[in-house]
């Protein structure tokens, strides 16, 4: 191996960078020049050792949303409707501002600055389950701060949730689609996804379900099923949302069979409705769930502000809270002190409901224009068919079926050229089937770019349609 070294004149520029110095920029400290140096060295050291790592490690792969999302930053023409990112021209600076103001205040207490527990701050648990508790049907009394913990984001969450629960091989039962990044999750902890089959009547498919269990245990692999998934509440990246007769079917249907397993309920678009709630209460709440573990995840990204990315579960359990926690505190050891306190201070306020029912209304005009475009350009006419979403982020379609939609196909390509992203929706299949579905989000992107890029993927969609 071969290593130029700098001398200080070649590091002169580096030294002044940043710097207002009034001295002779090629007079440096040798101490200074020698760590630069050293730095220098290490950086053109390459090390080609092979490394034996875990079989987690050998498994993992770089995720799909972060590929498109460094598509989406690499080129400044390319729009995406892929990410699930929030409007930026929405983002609470104001709510956030005056909070951090009062929190580092002369007369504040810098407790917040410091660590906080592993749970989470107890007022901000206490206040998440109001917030909880003030959807309808909701029944207080099923649920207490003492269950609730925060976590970065409500994928941290359900990353604790797998970690403690699954074994590699085992199986998890999700709704069909389901959230991709979690099906990405679950592939790298060597969990296999089973899909609970879909009803467009009643949203599961309770005979096709019943049979999925029958084989399960004639096959012996029932034993392998550690959990089922739902996202229940204008879900990613459907839309859609279970209703209260599907959720009951499900319990019962479990436990007809003797299968108490444990539910994992992710709410995390709950609060995004546009006119009206969701009606059907949580899993929490429901009578024909008592006796079921039940984790139920939330979070302050999606209807509040995604960068602080804080998210919480709350967990009827006590043994799978406690052993979720003891994972979490070999992590961080409790999530950002300062962040809870900055939401402790925010959520119970009027001005935090105003600010979530203002954005209700952004995301509701966002949605119009979307579903206009669709409509504008005929996409029904070429054999597309997509429902108007009631809240959430997203637009779930699905291409005539002989189209291929996947990643790599003919028609993503297009797009790519067209300079448009979008979510293919075969990887939001246990199966990685069918294939000519997709999802579409409108979040980021505003009035003529949002348009615009509705109608690149609206026309692309059209030449591939013929």
């Amino acid at each position: 191996m071969h290593i130029v070294l700098p001398n200080a004149f070649d590091l002169a520029p580096t030294l002044q960078h940043g710097q207002n110095r009034k001295r002779n920029p090629r007079i440096t400290s040798a101490d200074h020049v020698l760590s630069l140096i050293h730095a220098k060295i290490l950086s053109e050291r390459v090390v080609d050792l092979p490394v034996q790592f875990s079989q987690m490690g050998q498994r993992l792969s770089e995720p799909v949303i972060t590929q498109l999302m460094t598509s989406a930053l690499a080129d400044p023409e390319m729009l995406s409707l892929a990410a699930g990112f929030t409007d930026n021209s929405w983002l609470p600076k104001a709510l956030v501002g005056k909070a951090a103001a009062r929190l580092t205040s002369d007369t504040s207490d810098p407790e917040t600055l410091q660590y906080g527990t592993n749970q989470g701050r107890h007022s901000l648990r206490k206040a998440i389950c109001c917030l909880v508790s003030s959807h309808a049907g909701e029944d207080a009394t099923r649920f207490h701060p003492e269950q609730v913990f925060l976590t970065q984001g409500s994928q941290q969450a359900l990353y604790l949730a797998m970690q403690v629960l699954c074994d590699p091989g085992d199986i998890v039962l999700v709704e069909e689609p389901t959230y991709f990044v979690f099906m990405e999750m679950l592939a790298g902890l060597g969990i296999e996804a089973r899909a609970i089959p879909y009803s467009s009547k009643t949203g599961i498919d309770f005979e096709k379900f019943g049979d999925l269990i029958d084989v399960l245990q004639s096959e012996g692999d029932w034993n392998r099923v550690s959990a089922v998934y739902l996202e229940s509440y204008f879900s990613n990246p459907s839309s859609r949302s279970l209703s209260t007769e599907a959720k009951v079917g499900l319990a019962e249907c479990l436990q007809a069979r003797g299968c108490l397993l444990p539910i994992i309920e992710d709410a995390a678009y709950r609060d995004l409705y546009y006119q009206t709630p969701w009606p059907a209460e949580s899993t929490l709440s429901m009578p024909a769930f008592s006796g079921f573990p039940v984790l139920y995840l939330g979070t302050f990204d999606k209807p509040f502000a995604s960068g602080l990315k804080s998210g919480f579960g709350i967990c009827n359990h006590k043994e799978w809270i406690s052993n979720m926690l003891h994972a979490k505190g070999h992590q961080d050891f409790g999530s950002s002190n300062f962040v809870q306190a900055l939401l402790e201070d925010i959520v119970d306020t009027e001005d935090y409901g105003i600010y979530v029912s203002g954005l209700r209304t952004h995301y509701e005009s966002k949605a119009a224009l979307v579903q206009e475009v669709l409509e504008a350009e005929g996409l029904t006419r070429k054999g597309w068919r997509w429902e108007n979403p009631s809240g959430g982020l997203y637009f779930w379609l699905e291409g005539p079926e002989e189209l291929d939609t996947s990643i790599g196909s003919d028609f993503c390509e297009a797009c790519l050229a067209n300079k448009v992203l979008y979510v293919p929706g075969d990887l939001c299949f246990a199966g990685r089937q069918p294939r000519n579905c997709v999802r579409l989000s409108f979040g980021v992107l505003l009035g003529d770019r949002l348009e615009e890029a509705v109608r690149r993927f609206a026309r692309t969609a059209k030449a591939f349609s013929e």
